[in-house]
């Protein structure tokens, strides 16, 4: 069933691209897909039992280019099925906003599932090739959707993006030759990688190797300095393309710092580890200052993602940091919980911001902050769905944001007393959120604000129902928990030995 749910998006978008489909039907089929993607996954869930350290649930593996040891390997754990179930929620939710676009919406449907295959392939790659396959492909899927839908200058945007995370990619791909060029047999196979870590003792050269799958991972995330690329993209990107690279792509690299780095390079993790939290402290720190400078929506909105990944990467650093005692043992796992949570979090949150980002450009064609006032008053449930989703962002308890920040900071500042500054993080997304909420929603009505229609029943519902979710993770987050907490136990206990 996991093949049928990774390619099944795959096998509709080339059925689209067929040109006798009517427009009509196209955005049907893409809501129906991706609503279906959604059922395949909850089953996937409610059949899901934790594999245990080091395995994986639903594996299927066939071999594929025998003479490089690399397979058709896929295969969940609580990690992975996490992010899958995430995944097929934003699509669906991006599908359903998307049932009013009139631009080529056959193409666009069929790019958006065509990239909804990708995203869900890295997910549940087992197979370092298969893996970079579909982190690949993403690059391209995205690229066509900014190039091909987006506005402004698109064009430079697109190709800018193309180019930094193009690279990035190829910085991967050289640190998985060297991973496989030191493993005995030589294979791919990232559960025999994990299992037995082909540089230990290595010195210098795990330390290199390792690098280049930092670099190629924390260009996709992104971490400063390495972010540049992502503001022009999402500024310039459709509205369910920012959703999907925010809510989705960006945990591509996240997710392999868990899944790869941390389990196949653990002893070079530990080498690098006081230099990820740094760059995670910063990251938290200018993405907040930067947002916090914004006039325009979209912008802002990106920069916060370079703060909330920050998160992420502060409390996987921490994870390597050294330490003594069982107590350190158990903050570094609640780190690795934390960065979790945060990548499930953010994918909602984001998701429903940049959506509601859209709604200004599609009634207004400004994302312009200060060219709105009173919006409240026009468009009430406009204003209530963005007050929720700055909230659960800036990490008010009982949202999503809350119980991930939570987790964070607990576990890394236990193990690293001095990561506690990024607590200012928190402060400044306070002021970065409620300025922009202040600035659209309160007010006489005025500027761009006047004769703002209200949402739509195909805008509302698909925002709502992620925002839901955020809020059903923050005051019940016991089942996401009980997925994420035995992988993050086990990524933290290789990396603590």
């Amino acid at each position: 069933m996991l093949s049928v749910l990774v390619l099944l998006p795959l096998l509709a978008a080339a059925a689209l691209l067929v040109p006798a489909v009517p427009d009509r039907w196209a955005r049907w089929a893409f809501v129906g897909v991706t609503t279906l993607e959604v059922v395949l996954a909850a089953v996937l869930w409610a059949r899901f039992e934790d594999p245990g350290p080091g395995a994986l649930a639903f594996e299927q593996q066939v071999q594929w280019i025998p003479g490089l040891g690399a397979s058709y390997h896929v295969g969940l754990d609580g990690l992975s099925l996490a992010l899958v179930l995430m995944t097929t929620v934003v699509f669906a939710a991006c599908a359903v906003y998307a049932l009013g676009d009139e631009q080529r919406p056959r193409l666009q449907a069929a790019l958006f599932l065509a990239l909804e295959t990708t995203c869900l392939g890295v997910f549940a790659a087992a197979d370092l090739i298969v893996f970079f396959l579909f982190f690949d492909l993403s690059i391209v899927g995205m690229y066509f959707s900014i190039h091909g839908w987006g506005h402004g200058d698109r064009a430079r945007s697109a190709l800018q993006f193309f180019l930094y995370t193009f690279l990035g990619s190829l910085a991967l791909l050289l640190g998985f030759i060297g991973l496989y060029v030191a493993s005995e047999p030589r294979t791919f196979d990232m559960v025999a990688l994990s299992a037995d870590p082909p540089l230990q003792g290595s010195g210098a050269t795990g330390v290199l190797v390792l690098g280049a799958v930092l670099l190629g991972l924390a260009v996709k995330t992104p971490t400063v300095p390495f972010h540049t690329w992502l503001p022009p993209a999402h500024t310039d990107a459709p509205a369910i393309g920012s959703a999907v690279l925010a809510g989705v792509m960006l945990k591509l690299g996240t997710y392999g710092f868990v899944r790869i780095a941390m389990p196949m390079l653990p002893e070079a993790w530990r080498a690098w580890a006081p230099v990820l939290v740094a760059v995670g402290v910063v990251s938290v720190l200018w993405g907040a200052l930067v947002a916090l400078a914004q006039s325009d929506l979209k912008r802002m909105v990106a920069y916060t993602s370079v703060n909330h990944m920050g998160y992420v990467v502060l409390a996987v650093g921490a994870a390597g940091m050294l330490g003594d005692g069982p107590a350190d043992d158990g903050a570094r796992a609640t780190a690795v919980t934390g960065a979790a949570t945060q990548m499930v979090s953010h994918g909602l949150l984001t998701s429903a911001l940049f959506l509601l980002a859209g709604v200004l450009w599609t009634r207004r064609e400004s994302y312009d902050l200060a060219a709105y006032g009173g919006l409240a008053a026009d468009a009430p449930r406009f204003a209530a769905l963005l007050v929720l989703a700055a909230l659960g962002s800036l990490g008010l308890p009982g949202l999503s944001g809350f119980v991930a920040e939570l987790q964070v900071f607990a576990g890394a500042v236990a193990v690293v007393p001095w990561s506690a500054v990024a607590l200012l993080g928190i402060l400044l997304m306070t002021a970065v959120l409620l300025r922009a909420v202040q600035q659209l929603l309160t007010g006489p009505v005025s500027g761009l604000a006047e004769g703002f229609a209200d949402l739509r029943a195909r805008e509302w519902a698909p925002i709502a129902v992620l925002l839901v979710l955020a809020v059903a993770i923050g005051l019940a987050p016991r089942p996401l928990l009980d997925l994420l907490e035995p992988a993050a136990a086990a990524a933290a206990a290789l990396v603590s030995r």
